[in-house]
């Protein structure tokens, strides 16, 4: 007879610390298959020069942030002072203006600054999906051999950059 109270309760109690764990999971933090995997191989245009390609090899030879970005973003607004702050600093980024027109990508730069070494153009989005991109903005960090060892969805910020980021390209904070 008590046994049809107490199932029902350790199910209850079960289901609650489910969800107490799944509450304390941060939602920009999602697990990315490509940690620790060569970053895909990719050649595009550098934006504004279609002439002129730019590979995975470009990437490779030295530590490296890779930011995701477009005109249309508006957590991209959110972030960018702080890239801009970063470049200054003398970190090195490359930007990648994700499904975006050459125009826009440009006046975007050109009205909010530009903290990118190189800009690449992937206007269909085909790097960012062979990359796992789910939206801008995202941030990955490549070490010196082209391995991804970090990505951030969602802005990049001052803890972050500190706590995580930073550490792995050998930069102060």
């Amino acid at each position: 007879m008590r046994l049809r109270y107490v199932v029902p309760a350790l199910v209850l109690v079960g289901l609650v610390v489910l969800f107490a764990a799944g509450l304390k999971r941060d939602p920009r933090e999602v697990p990315s298959p490509l940690i620790g995997k060569p970053a895909p191989a990719f050649s595009l245009a550098v934006l504004g020069h279609p002439e002129q390609p730019y590979t995975i090899a470009d990437l490779k030879g030295r530590a490296v942030l890779v930011n995701f970005f477009a005109s249309w973003c508006a957590a991209c607004r959110v972030e960018h002072p702080f890239l801009m702050r970063l470049a200054g600093q003398g970190v090195e980024i490359i930007g990648i203006d994700y499904k975006d027109s050459d125009a826009d990508g440009a006046a975007w730069l050109a009205r909010h600054g530009n903290p990118y070494r190189t800009v690449v153009a992937d206007p269909q989005g085909a790097m960012g999906l062979d990359w796992g991109v789910y939206g801008a903005p995202e941030t990955y960090v490549l070490d010196a051999a082209g391995t991804i060892v970090y990505k951030q969805i969602g802005p990049l910020g001052e803890e972050v950059w500190r706590d995580k980021v930073a550490p792995l390209l050998g930069a102060g904070p």
